[in-house]
């Protein structure tokens, strides 16, 4: 089907996006056509802002619309652990749980030889830097439980150790309500290693 210029190149852009196929771009363009004026100038509002307004804070990595993320800013964070992630999301999805108090760092990417990233491509020499302050005492690298993962941990963690400060993983395995019957023997192996006394 061959639609008027407007729609076909709104249904590109909608395209763009992870996770949008052709049906589902055309639904959001035809959805948008039927928004009112106002809320379609919002909306268009919103994603100027998200690209002109956001930048990385300048100590982790976060993203915020000031110079440093008011994770950082916050004086009742605890300045001695460093919870290191993938990326923003990452922040957001351990902020929700509420238990976290002390600081972050975005990595913004993990190792990955397949892909050509490599240390320079990834927010680790202000890490690094972060570590010259006497008060990191933990640095709990949180990356996920991939192959690309497991080997940014890993470099993480040599680089790390010499410094003297206490490098530690996030624990894999089981998650809660799950069966052992349908967990893989990767996702075994993780929850055996990682076990705690009870």
């Amino acid at each position: 089907m061959h639609y008027p210029t407007p729609i076909a190149k709104l249904i590109e852009s909608y395209m763009k996006l992870p996770g949008i196929g052709a049906k589902t771009a055309t639904r959001l363009a035809f959805y948008t056509i039927n928004m009112k004026e106002e809320d379609v100038t919002e909306f268009a509002k919103s994603l100027i802002s998200v690209k002109r307004d956001l930048h990385y804070c300048s100590i982790c990595g976060n993203i915020t619309d000031e110079a440093t993320c008011d994770i950082c800013r916050d004086p009742h964070r605890d300045k001695s652990t460093i919870l290191v992630v993938e990326e923003t999301k990452d922040v957001m999805s351990m902020e929700k749980m509420r238990e976290y108090k002390g600081l972050y760092h975005v990595l913004n990417g993990v190792l990955s030889p397949m892909d050509g990233t490599g240390p320079d491509d990834l927010n680790i020499a202000s890490l690094i830097k972060r570590l010259h302050d006497d008060e990191v005492k933990e640095i709990i690298i949180a990356t996920n439980a991939t192959t690309d993962g497991e080997a940014t941990a890993m470099y993480l963690s040599r680089l790390i150790k010499p410094a003297g400060i206490k490098v530690t993983r996030l624990a894999h395995g089981l998650s809660v309500g799950s069966d052992i019957e349908y967990a893989d023997e990767v996702t075994l192996l993780k929850a055996v290693e990682g076990r705690t006394e009870i």
